[in-house]
Protein backbone atom coordinates (compact mmCIF):
# COMPACT_ATOMS: atom_id res chain seq x y z
CA UNK A 1 0.00 0.00 0.00
CA UNK A 2 0.96 3.67 -0.62
CA UNK A 3 2.41 5.70 2.44
CA UNK A 4 -1.02 7.62 2.19
CA UNK A 5 -3.32 4.73 2.06
CA UNK A 6 -4.66 4.33 5.63
CA UNK A 7 -4.94 7.93 6.12
CA UNK A 8 -6.89 8.35 3.04
CA UNK A 9 -9.39 5.60 3.15
CA UNK A 10 -10.42 6.66 6.98
CA UNK A 11 -10.77 10.49 5.18
CA UNK A 12 -14.38 11.14 5.47
CA UNK A 13 -15.40 7.64 6.77
CA UNK A 14 -18.21 6.45 9.71
CA UNK A 15 -17.14 3.93 12.26
CA UNK A 16 -19.34 2.36 14.69
CA UNK A 17 -17.41 0.96 17.55
CA UNK A 18 -18.98 -1.26 20.28
CA UNK A 19 -17.31 -1.80 23.68
CA UNK A 20 -15.68 1.63 23.14
CA UNK A 21 -14.91 2.14 27.35
CA UNK A 22 -12.86 -1.03 27.43
CA UNK A 23 -8.86 -0.76 27.22
CA UNK A 24 -8.22 -1.54 23.45
CA UNK A 25 -11.11 0.47 22.60
CA UNK A 26 -10.30 3.98 24.01
CA UNK A 27 -6.40 3.06 22.20
CA UNK A 28 -7.94 2.36 18.85
CA UNK A 29 -10.16 5.15 18.81
CA UNK A 30 -7.24 7.79 20.04
CA UNK A 31 -5.24 6.65 17.25
CA UNK A 32 -8.14 7.21 14.69
CA UNK A 33 -8.67 10.37 15.74
CA UNK A 34 -4.96 11.58 16.33
CA UNK A 35 -3.89 10.30 12.86
CA UNK A 36 -7.12 11.26 10.70
CA UNK A 37 -8.65 14.20 12.25
CA UNK A 38 -10.62 14.05 8.80
CA UNK A 39 -12.44 11.08 9.52
CA UNK A 40 -16.23 11.74 9.61
CA UNK A 41 -17.67 9.95 12.55
CA UNK A 42 -17.14 7.69 15.07
CA UNK A 43 -20.40 6.51 16.80
CA UNK A 44 -19.75 5.02 19.92
CA UNK A 45 -22.34 2.29 21.54
CA UNK A 46 -22.42 2.54 25.06
CA UNK A 47 -24.57 1.17 27.51
CA UNK A 48 -26.54 3.69 29.34
CA UNK A 49 -30.64 4.48 29.96
CA UNK A 50 -30.71 7.16 27.34
CA UNK A 51 -28.45 9.22 25.05
CA UNK A 52 -27.29 11.90 28.04
CA UNK A 53 -25.97 9.02 29.83
CA UNK A 54 -24.34 7.74 27.38
CA UNK A 55 -22.74 11.00 26.80
CA UNK A 56 -21.80 11.71 29.99
CA UNK A 57 -20.15 8.09 29.86
CA UNK A 58 -18.34 9.53 26.65
CA UNK A 59 -16.85 11.94 28.73
CA UNK A 60 -16.42 10.84 31.82
CA UNK A 61 -15.37 7.23 30.78
CA UNK A 62 -13.28 7.69 27.98
CA UNK A 63 -12.27 11.74 26.86
CA UNK A 64 -11.44 12.10 30.36
CA UNK A 65 -8.61 9.72 30.33
CA UNK A 66 -5.30 10.57 30.23
CA UNK A 67 -4.70 8.43 27.16
CA UNK A 68 -6.15 11.93 24.92
CA UNK A 69 -3.64 14.24 27.06
CA UNK A 70 -1.73 14.21 23.20
CA UNK A 71 -4.46 14.64 21.34
CA UNK A 72 -5.94 17.17 23.80
CA UNK A 73 -2.36 19.33 23.76
CA UNK A 74 -1.94 19.31 20.30
CA UNK A 75 -5.41 20.54 19.66
CA UNK A 76 -5.49 22.89 22.50
CA UNK A 77 -8.65 24.62 23.08
CA UNK A 78 -10.08 23.32 20.15
CA UNK A 79 -10.57 19.83 21.49
CA UNK A 80 -14.05 19.81 22.82
CA UNK A 81 -15.67 21.33 20.27
CA UNK A 82 -13.56 18.53 17.85
CA UNK A 83 -14.59 16.20 20.00
CA UNK A 84 -18.43 16.96 19.94
CA UNK A 85 -18.18 17.07 16.13
CA UNK A 86 -16.60 13.95 15.19
CA UNK A 87 -17.14 11.47 18.61
CA UNK A 88 -21.62 10.79 19.03
CA UNK A 89 -22.63 8.39 21.82
CA UNK A 90 -25.22 5.77 21.49
CA UNK A 91 -27.08 4.56 23.78
CA UNK A 92 -27.15 0.50 23.36
CA UNK A 93 -26.61 -2.62 24.34
CA UNK A 94 -24.87 -5.82 22.02
CA UNK A 95 -26.44 -8.46 24.21
CA UNK A 96 -30.43 -7.24 22.82
CA UNK A 97 -31.50 -7.49 19.38
CA UNK A 98 -31.10 -4.75 17.23
CA UNK A 99 -28.24 -3.43 19.37
CA UNK A 100 -31.14 -1.70 21.90
CA UNK A 101 -31.32 0.68 19.81
CA UNK A 102 -34.55 2.64 19.38
CA UNK A 103 -35.88 4.49 16.32
CA UNK A 104 -35.82 7.75 17.96
CA UNK A 105 -35.11 10.55 15.36
CA UNK A 106 -34.50 7.72 12.54
CA UNK A 107 -30.96 7.46 14.64
CA UNK A 108 -31.07 3.58 13.18
CA UNK A 109 -31.36 4.28 9.79
CA UNK A 110 -29.31 7.13 10.23
CA UNK A 111 -26.52 4.95 11.22
CA UNK A 112 -26.94 2.26 9.18
CA UNK A 113 -26.97 4.48 6.14
CA UNK A 114 -23.91 6.36 7.19
CA UNK A 115 -21.74 3.25 8.18
CA UNK A 116 -18.46 2.39 6.52
CA UNK A 117 -16.48 0.13 9.21
CA UNK A 118 -18.12 -1.60 12.12
CA UNK A 119 -15.68 -2.26 15.06
CA UNK A 120 -17.04 -5.30 17.67
CA UNK A 121 -14.81 -4.96 20.76
CA UNK A 122 -17.87 -5.29 23.22
CA UNK A 123 -17.01 -7.95 25.42
CA UNK A 124 -17.50 -9.24 29.13
CA UNK A 125 -13.87 -10.46 29.78
CA UNK A 126 -13.77 -12.21 33.15
CA UNK A 127 -12.76 -15.72 32.89
CA UNK A 128 -15.45 -16.95 35.17
CA UNK A 129 -17.97 -14.04 34.02
CA UNK A 130 -21.85 -15.52 34.39
CA UNK A 131 -22.73 -17.95 32.24
CA UNK A 132 -25.91 -16.01 30.88
CA UNK A 133 -23.95 -12.40 30.87
CA UNK A 134 -21.30 -13.67 28.74
CA UNK A 135 -23.12 -15.77 26.64
CA UNK A 136 -25.52 -12.55 25.97
CA UNK A 137 -22.27 -10.50 25.29
CA UNK A 138 -19.65 -12.64 23.78
CA UNK A 139 -21.91 -14.80 21.49
CA UNK A 140 -25.12 -13.26 20.76
CA UNK A 141 -23.55 -9.96 20.43
CA UNK A 142 -21.51 -11.30 17.84
CA UNK A 143 -25.05 -12.10 16.13
CA UNK A 144 -26.52 -8.87 16.69
CA UNK A 145 -24.05 -7.04 15.18
CA UNK A 146 -23.60 -9.20 12.19
CA UNK A 147 -27.04 -9.03 11.51
CA UNK A 148 -26.75 -5.01 11.61
CA UNK A 149 -23.21 -5.24 9.07
CA UNK A 150 -26.03 -7.09 6.92
CA UNK A 151 -27.85 -4.13 6.61
CA UNK A 152 -25.19 -1.42 6.24
CA UNK A 153 -25.35 -0.93 2.45
CA UNK A 154 -22.13 0.97 2.59
CA UNK A 155 -20.10 -1.34 4.78
CA UNK A 156 -16.27 -1.94 4.08
CA UNK A 157 -15.48 -4.41 6.73
CA UNK A 158 -16.90 -5.90 9.74
CA UNK A 159 -13.81 -6.13 12.21
CA UNK A 160 -14.43 -8.31 15.61
CA UNK A 161 -12.37 -8.17 18.12
CA UNK A 162 -11.29 -12.00 20.17
CA UNK A 163 -8.51 -13.39 21.72
CA UNK A 164 -5.72 -15.98 20.82
CA UNK A 165 -6.67 -18.04 23.62
CA UNK A 166 -10.14 -19.47 21.77
CA UNK A 167 -7.84 -22.21 21.24
CA UNK A 168 -8.50 -23.83 24.18
CA UNK A 169 -6.24 -25.97 26.36
CA UNK A 170 -6.04 -29.17 23.89
CA UNK A 171 -2.79 -27.12 21.73
CA UNK A 172 -0.45 -28.01 24.29
CA UNK A 173 2.89 -28.97 22.81
CA UNK A 174 1.35 -27.69 19.53
CA UNK A 175 1.59 -24.61 16.82
CA UNK A 176 -1.98 -22.57 17.40
CA UNK A 177 -3.37 -21.41 13.40
CA UNK A 178 -5.04 -18.75 12.19
CA UNK A 179 -7.92 -20.88 10.99
CA UNK A 180 -11.56 -20.12 11.90
CA UNK A 181 -13.81 -22.70 13.83
CA UNK A 182 -16.69 -24.54 11.92
CA UNK A 183 -19.90 -24.64 13.79
CA UNK A 184 -20.03 -27.10 16.34
CA UNK A 185 -16.51 -27.65 16.35
CA UNK A 186 -15.09 -28.40 20.12
CA UNK A 187 -11.46 -28.58 21.33
CA UNK A 188 -12.10 -31.99 22.88
CA UNK A 189 -13.00 -33.02 19.48
CA UNK A 190 -14.89 -36.32 20.70
CA UNK A 191 -18.00 -34.07 20.84
CA UNK A 192 -20.49 -31.72 18.73
CA UNK A 193 -21.28 -28.43 20.46
CA UNK A 194 -24.80 -27.02 19.76
CA UNK A 195 -25.20 -22.96 20.86
CA UNK A 196 -29.05 -22.91 20.72
CA UNK A 197 -28.87 -26.00 22.65
CA UNK A 198 -26.55 -24.24 25.15
CA UNK A 199 -29.19 -21.54 25.23
CA UNK A 200 -31.49 -23.60 26.23
CA UNK A 201 -29.53 -25.43 29.20
CA UNK A 202 -28.40 -22.14 30.65
CA UNK A 203 -32.20 -20.94 30.38
CA UNK A 204 -33.01 -24.01 32.45
CA UNK A 205 -30.31 -23.97 34.69
CA UNK A 206 -31.38 -20.30 35.64
CA UNK A 207 -35.13 -20.92 36.21
CA UNK A 208 -34.01 -24.40 38.42
CA UNK A 209 -32.26 -21.95 40.85
CA UNK A 210 -35.32 -19.08 40.43
CA UNK A 211 -37.27 -22.29 41.81
CA UNK A 212 -35.16 -22.66 44.71
CA UNK A 213 -35.25 -19.02 45.33
CA UNK A 214 -31.62 -18.59 45.09
CA UNK A 215 -30.85 -14.72 44.10
CA UNK A 216 -27.86 -12.70 44.70
CA UNK A 217 -24.20 -13.41 45.17
CA UNK A 218 -25.41 -17.33 45.34
CA UNK A 219 -27.09 -16.94 41.87
CA UNK A 220 -23.80 -15.27 40.56
CA UNK A 221 -21.50 -18.28 41.81
CA UNK A 222 -24.06 -20.67 40.68
CA UNK A 223 -24.21 -19.11 37.16
CA UNK A 224 -20.68 -18.69 37.20
CA UNK A 225 -19.87 -22.51 38.21
CA UNK A 226 -22.29 -23.62 35.36
CA UNK A 227 -20.72 -21.41 32.62
CA UNK A 228 -17.15 -23.17 33.59
CA UNK A 229 -18.80 -26.62 33.97
CA UNK A 230 -20.22 -26.20 30.26
CA UNK A 231 -16.55 -24.74 28.84
CA UNK A 232 -14.63 -27.49 30.35
CA UNK A 233 -17.14 -30.66 28.93
CA UNK A 234 -15.77 -29.25 25.68
CA UNK A 235 -12.19 -28.35 26.30
CA UNK A 236 -12.10 -24.51 26.80
CA UNK A 237 -10.59 -23.69 30.56
CA UNK A 238 -13.48 -21.18 31.55
CA UNK A 239 -16.49 -19.74 30.17
CA UNK A 240 -14.72 -16.08 28.29
CA UNK A 241 -12.47 -17.91 25.90
CA UNK A 242 -16.21 -20.65 25.58
CA UNK A 243 -18.17 -17.54 24.90
CA UNK A 244 -16.24 -15.90 22.56
CA UNK A 245 -15.65 -19.17 20.47
CA UNK A 246 -19.21 -19.34 19.65
CA UNK A 247 -19.26 -15.89 19.19
CA UNK A 248 -16.43 -16.58 16.34
CA UNK A 249 -18.31 -19.79 14.79
CA UNK A 250 -21.63 -17.80 14.50
CA UNK A 251 -19.46 -14.95 12.45
CA UNK A 252 -17.85 -17.40 10.68
CA UNK A 253 -20.84 -19.62 9.56
CA UNK A 254 -23.62 -16.71 8.73
CA UNK A 255 -21.28 -13.99 7.53
CA UNK A 256 -22.58 -14.11 4.14
CA UNK A 257 -21.08 -11.49 1.94
CA UNK A 258 -20.14 -9.61 5.21
CA UNK A 259 -16.28 -8.49 4.99
CA UNK A 260 -15.76 -9.95 8.22
CA UNK A 261 -12.14 -9.34 10.45
CA UNK A 262 -11.07 -11.39 13.30
CA UNK A 263 -8.60 -9.89 15.17
CA UNK A 264 -7.28 -12.22 17.76
CA UNK A 265 -4.66 -10.79 20.18
CA UNK A 266 -2.97 -12.48 23.28
CA UNK A 267 -2.54 -10.55 26.48
CA UNK A 268 -2.47 -7.02 25.82
CA UNK A 269 -0.61 -4.86 27.85
CA UNK A 270 0.42 -0.98 28.04
CA UNK A 271 1.13 0.78 24.69
CA UNK A 272 4.61 0.82 23.64
CA UNK A 273 4.61 3.90 21.85
CA UNK A 274 1.48 5.44 20.99
CA UNK A 275 0.13 7.92 21.91
CA UNK A 276 3.16 7.89 24.85
CA UNK A 277 4.81 5.02 26.46
CA UNK A 278 3.21 3.09 29.25
CA UNK A 279 -0.36 3.98 29.50
CA UNK A 280 -2.35 1.50 30.77
CA UNK A 281 -5.89 1.07 32.55
CA UNK A 282 -6.13 -2.01 35.50
CA UNK A 283 -4.25 -5.09 35.60
CA UNK A 284 -4.26 -6.58 32.61
CA UNK A 285 -3.39 -10.55 33.09
CA UNK A 286 -0.06 -11.08 34.56
CA UNK A 287 0.05 -7.98 35.92
CA UNK A 288 -1.64 -9.09 38.55
CA UNK A 289 1.09 -10.95 39.42
CA UNK A 290 3.64 -8.12 39.17
CA UNK A 291 1.38 -6.15 41.01
CA UNK A 292 0.98 -8.57 43.88
CA UNK A 293 4.28 -8.89 43.89
CA UNK A 294 5.07 -5.34 44.40
CA UNK A 295 3.10 -4.41 47.28
CA UNK A 296 4.95 -7.50 48.86
CA UNK A 297 1.72 -9.69 48.49
CA UNK A 298 3.07 -12.70 47.13
CA UNK A 299 6.59 -13.84 46.28
CA UNK A 300 5.82 -17.20 45.17
CA UNK A 301 2.63 -18.30 42.20
CA UNK A 302 1.61 -21.21 40.45
CA UNK A 303 3.41 -21.32 37.02
CA UNK A 304 6.41 -23.05 34.81
CA UNK A 305 9.05 -20.75 34.52
CA UNK A 306 9.71 -21.91 30.60
CA UNK A 307 5.81 -21.08 29.71
CA UNK A 308 5.78 -18.96 26.69
CA UNK A 309 3.73 -15.65 27.84
CA UNK A 310 2.18 -13.94 25.01
CA UNK A 311 2.19 -10.53 25.81
CA UNK A 312 1.73 -7.53 23.09
CA UNK A 313 1.36 -3.81 23.39
CA UNK A 314 -2.15 -2.33 23.01
CA UNK A 315 -0.92 -0.07 20.61
CA UNK A 316 0.55 -2.76 18.35
CA UNK A 317 -2.95 -4.59 18.70
CA UNK A 318 -4.51 -1.59 17.44
CA UNK A 319 -2.08 -0.75 14.64
CA UNK A 320 -2.92 -3.99 13.46
CA UNK A 321 -6.75 -3.49 13.31
CA UNK A 322 -5.92 -0.53 11.50
CA UNK A 323 -3.59 -1.70 8.59
CA UNK A 324 -6.20 -4.88 8.34
CA UNK A 325 -9.21 -2.61 7.99
CA UNK A 326 -7.64 -0.46 5.22
CA UNK A 327 -6.37 -3.88 3.56
CA UNK A 328 -9.27 -6.05 3.45
CA UNK A 329 -11.54 -2.46 1.91
CA UNK A 330 -8.55 -2.06 -0.95
CA UNK A 331 -8.51 -5.74 -1.73
CA UNK A 332 -11.91 -6.84 -1.61
CA UNK A 333 -10.07 -11.08 -2.48
CA UNK A 334 -7.87 -11.58 0.18
CA UNK A 335 -8.82 -15.66 1.35
CA UNK A 336 -7.14 -14.62 5.15
CA UNK A 337 -9.45 -13.11 7.42
CA UNK A 338 -8.04 -14.01 10.74
CA UNK A 339 -4.76 -12.65 12.56
CA UNK A 340 -3.23 -13.76 15.64
CA UNK A 341 -1.59 -10.38 17.14
CA UNK A 342 1.15 -11.67 19.55
CA UNK A 343 4.99 -12.48 20.54
CA UNK A 344 5.22 -15.86 21.24
CA UNK A 345 6.27 -17.28 18.07
CA UNK A 346 8.69 -14.71 16.60
CA UNK A 347 9.41 -12.90 20.07
CA UNK A 348 9.14 -15.08 22.64
CA UNK A 349 8.66 -13.66 26.54
CA UNK A 350 8.76 -16.67 29.44
CA UNK A 351 7.59 -16.44 32.43
CA UNK A 352 10.70 -16.79 33.67
CA UNK A 353 11.21 -13.73 32.13
CA UNK A 354 8.86 -12.22 34.26
CA UNK A 355 9.99 -12.86 37.61
CA UNK A 356 13.51 -11.46 36.59
CA UNK A 357 12.18 -8.60 35.80
CA UNK A 358 9.53 -7.60 38.24
CA UNK A 359 12.79 -9.04 40.85
CA UNK A 360 15.13 -6.34 39.35
CA UNK A 361 12.96 -3.31 38.94
CA UNK A 362 11.60 -3.82 42.46
CA UNK A 363 14.74 -4.34 44.04
CA UNK A 364 16.16 -1.18 42.26
CA UNK A 365 12.55 1.15 42.70
CA UNK A 366 10.46 -0.58 45.69
CA UNK A 367 7.21 1.02 46.21
CA UNK A 368 6.43 3.56 49.01
CA UNK A 369 3.63 2.67 51.75
CA UNK A 370 1.25 5.07 52.85
CA UNK A 371 3.64 5.93 55.83
CA UNK A 372 6.05 6.59 53.58
CA UNK A 373 8.20 3.56 53.89
CA UNK A 374 9.41 1.09 51.14
CA UNK A 375 7.89 -1.78 50.47
CA UNK A 376 10.20 -5.01 51.06
CA UNK A 377 9.74 -7.35 48.15
CA UNK A 378 11.01 -11.32 48.57
CA UNK A 379 12.47 -12.67 44.98
CA UNK A 380 9.27 -13.83 43.09
CA UNK A 381 9.38 -17.43 41.59
CA UNK A 382 7.05 -19.28 39.79
CA UNK A 383 6.42 -23.08 41.23
CA UNK A 384 5.09 -25.90 39.28
CA UNK A 385 1.71 -27.30 40.62
CA UNK A 386 2.67 -29.69 43.74
CA UNK A 387 5.90 -27.17 45.10
CA UNK A 388 3.18 -24.35 45.05
CA UNK A 389 0.31 -26.37 47.12
CA UNK A 390 3.78 -26.98 49.15
CA UNK A 391 4.14 -23.47 49.62
CA UNK A 392 1.19 -22.31 50.23
CA UNK A 393 -0.01 -24.54 52.98
CA UNK A 394 3.31 -23.92 54.62
CA UNK A 395 4.12 -20.60 54.10
CA UNK A 396 0.13 -19.69 54.71
CA UNK A 397 -2.13 -22.33 55.79
CA UNK A 398 -0.38 -23.49 58.71
CA UNK A 399 -0.14 -19.93 59.94
CA UNK A 400 -3.38 -18.92 59.44
CA UNK A 401 -4.81 -22.34 61.57
CA UNK A 402 -2.22 -21.22 64.26
CA UNK A 403 -3.82 -17.65 63.93
CA UNK A 404 -7.40 -19.02 63.89
CA UNK A 405 -6.85 -21.09 67.54
CA UNK A 406 -5.78 -18.22 69.35
CA UNK A 407 -8.11 -16.24 67.87
CA UNK A 408 -10.61 -18.68 69.74
CA UNK A 409 -8.62 -18.65 72.63
CA UNK A 410 -8.23 -14.84 72.96
CA UNK A 411 -12.50 -14.40 72.43
CA UNK A 412 -12.19 -13.73 68.74
CA UNK A 413 -9.30 -10.25 69.85
CA UNK A 414 -7.84 -11.05 66.22
CA UNK A 415 -10.66 -11.42 64.19
CA UNK A 416 -9.65 -8.58 61.60
CA UNK A 417 -5.84 -10.02 61.67
CA UNK A 418 -7.42 -13.35 60.77
CA UNK A 419 -9.85 -12.28 58.29
CA UNK A 420 -7.30 -9.63 56.09
CA UNK A 421 -4.92 -12.82 56.01
CA UNK A 422 -7.46 -15.81 55.19
CA UNK A 423 -9.03 -12.72 52.26
CA UNK A 424 -5.10 -12.99 51.23
CA UNK A 425 -4.70 -16.57 50.64
CA UNK A 426 -8.13 -17.03 48.96
CA UNK A 427 -7.51 -13.89 46.85
CA UNK A 428 -3.98 -15.99 45.65
CA UNK A 429 -5.25 -19.42 45.49
CA UNK A 430 -8.55 -17.70 43.10
CA UNK A 431 -5.91 -15.79 40.91
CA UNK A 432 -3.62 -19.30 40.68
CA UNK A 433 -6.87 -21.08 39.44
CA UNK A 434 -7.82 -18.79 36.99
CA UNK A 435 -4.73 -18.22 35.55
CA UNK A 436 -3.69 -22.07 35.38
CA UNK A 437 -4.42 -22.27 31.76
CA UNK A 438 -2.11 -19.41 30.85
CA UNK A 439 1.10 -19.87 33.06
CA UNK A 440 1.46 -23.80 31.86
CA UNK A 441 0.52 -22.73 28.60
CA UNK A 442 2.36 -25.19 25.86
CA UNK A 443 1.71 -24.09 22.41
CA UNK A 444 2.45 -20.80 20.46
CA UNK A 445 0.41 -18.84 18.26
CA UNK A 446 1.18 -19.12 14.22
CA UNK A 447 0.85 -15.25 13.45
CA UNK A 448 1.50 -16.08 9.34
CA UNK A 449 -1.32 -13.87 8.42
CA UNK A 450 -0.08 -11.12 10.60
CA UNK A 451 3.50 -10.99 9.07
CA UNK A 452 2.00 -10.95 5.70
CA UNK A 453 -0.01 -7.91 6.61
CA UNK A 454 2.97 -6.09 8.17
CA UNK A 455 4.98 -6.68 5.34
CA UNK A 456 2.58 -4.64 2.92
CA UNK A 457 2.00 -1.88 5.27
CA UNK A 458 4.66 -1.53 7.07
CA UNK A 459 6.05 1.53 4.90
CA UNK A 460 3.26 3.39 6.41
CA UNK A 461 4.78 3.40 9.86
CA UNK A 462 2.42 1.74 11.15
CA UNK A 463 4.10 -0.96 13.43
CA UNK A 464 2.90 -4.31 14.87
CA UNK A 465 5.56 -6.49 14.77
CA UNK A 466 6.64 -7.97 17.42
CA UNK A 467 10.33 -8.99 16.45
CA UNK A 468 10.64 -5.02 17.25
CA UNK A 469 9.98 -5.02 21.03
CA UNK A 470 13.04 -5.14 23.45
CA UNK A 471 11.48 -6.52 26.64
CA UNK A 472 13.68 -5.95 28.88
CA UNK A 473 13.70 -2.04 28.11
CA UNK A 474 9.39 -2.28 28.01
CA UNK A 475 8.95 -3.91 31.17
CA UNK A 476 11.81 -2.22 32.96
CA UNK A 477 11.23 1.19 31.80
CA UNK A 478 7.73 1.26 30.40
CA UNK A 479 5.31 -1.18 31.34
CA UNK A 480 5.62 -1.64 34.75
CA UNK A 481 6.55 2.50 35.23
CA UNK A 482 3.46 2.46 33.66
CA UNK A 483 1.13 -0.24 36.09
CA UNK A 484 2.82 1.67 39.21
CA UNK A 485 1.73 4.91 37.67
CA UNK A 486 -1.77 4.39 36.28
CA UNK A 487 -2.98 1.73 38.48
CA UNK A 488 -1.36 0.70 41.54
CA UNK A 489 -0.45 4.45 41.92
CA UNK A 490 1.88 4.00 44.74
CA UNK A 491 5.14 6.22 44.37
CA UNK A 492 8.19 4.03 43.82
CA UNK A 493 11.69 5.25 44.74
CA UNK A 494 14.19 6.97 42.73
Amino acid sequence: MELESAQQFLKGKTILVTGATGFLAKVFMEKLLRTQPDLKKLYLLLRASDSASATQRLHDEIMGQQLFKVLRDEMGTDFDSFISKKVEAIAGDVSLVNLGLDDENNIVKKIKEEIDVIVSSAATTKFDERFDVAMSTNTMGALHILNIAKSCPKLRALLHVSTAYVCGEAYNERVVKEEPFKMGQTVKGNSKLDIQSEKELMKKRMEELEAENVSGEALTSAMREYGIKRANLYGWPNTYVFTKAMGEMILTTYKDSVPLIIIRPSMITSTIREPFPGWIEGFRTIDSVIGSHGKGTISNFLGDPKTIIGVIPVDMVTNCMVAAMVTHSINKNLENFIYHVCSSSRNPLRLSNISEFSNLFFSKHPLINKSGMPIMTRKLRFLADLDFQTHMMIQHGLPLKVLNLVNEVFFHSFDDGYSMNDNKVKLVIMMAQLYRPYVFFKAVFDDSNTEKLYMTTKMENIEFDPKTIDWADYMMNVHIPGLIKFVIKLSPKL
